[in-house]
């Protein structure tokens, strides 16, 4: 009941703060390419509820594509890497918080094929809200470009990344509380706001999907934020 009226509150705040900058950044999203400026993709909530997700659109509008932005694609606009890079074009999801579809903190929500697939994970992470932000999302929070630098970015997603964001989410959702959840979203503001911040990733590995997500819940767990080098 008390993380709910937090991020009841949190979010009102925060989106009533950033309603100026929404409506500057739908303005340059419209003068820059055509099409609506908001953006709605299903993605998995709570207890396995799909929901309408809402971003600012960052990418040209297309006949198709893959559901995962992986790396440099060519679909994402030009006002789109400035919004993504500033991560301005997660602001439409306050709403979804206010709505319920969403918490503050919580693991990202993903779209159905990913959940699926990982589907024993998620089942444990979604007996609750997925949220705007938590130890993984600041631990990966420039993924983007640290998957334009390996050779099979897909690849590295799945066998890689996911399973590390899904160990360090169920370790954090084990001891979760309202204090640390305060913690995490100071941790993104900074992370936010950090100007000389660059991403640190490992390299890849070769080792096969199936022994990665085995091991994926293994080991202590260790809370990562973004930092400078």
């Amino acid at each position: 009941m008390l993380k709910r009226s937090l991020d009841i509150s949190l979010a009102g705040l925060l989106l009533a703060l950033t309603l100026p900058f929404l409506a500057i950044a739908a303005v340059i999203i419209k003068l820059d390419s055509e099409g609506p400026v908001i953006f709605c993709q299903v993605r998995m909530g709570r207890n396995f509820r799909c929901f309408q997700l809402l971003k600012l659109r960052t990418m040209r509008v297309t006949s198709g594509g893959p559901a995962y932005t992986l790396g440099a694609d060519l679909r994402i606009t030009r006002s789109g890497r400035w919004l993504r890079w500033l991560k301005l074009d997660e602001l439409p999801q306050l709403w979804n918080v206010l709505r319920g579809d969403m918490s503050m903190v919580g693991p990202r929500p993903v779209v159905p094929e990913l959940a699926t697939e990982f589907r024993q994970a998620y089942a444990q992470l979604l007996v609750a809200r997925p949220g705007l932000t938590d130890p993984a999302t600041l631990k990966y929070c420039r993924e983007a470009e640290m998957l334009a630098l390996v050779v099979d970015p897909l690849e590295y997603f799945k066998t890689v990344v996911t399973p590390d964001k899904l160990r360090i989410s169920e370790a954090y959702r084990q001891r979760a509380n309202a204090w640390s959840d305060v913690g995490v979203m100071v941790g993104t503001a900074l992370a936010l706001f950090h100007s000389s911040w660059r991403p640190r990733f490992s390299q890849p590995v070769s080792a096969g999907r199936a022994e990665l997500r085995r091991s994926s819940f293994r080991g202590p767990y260790e809370e990562e934020k973004c930092s400078g080098d």
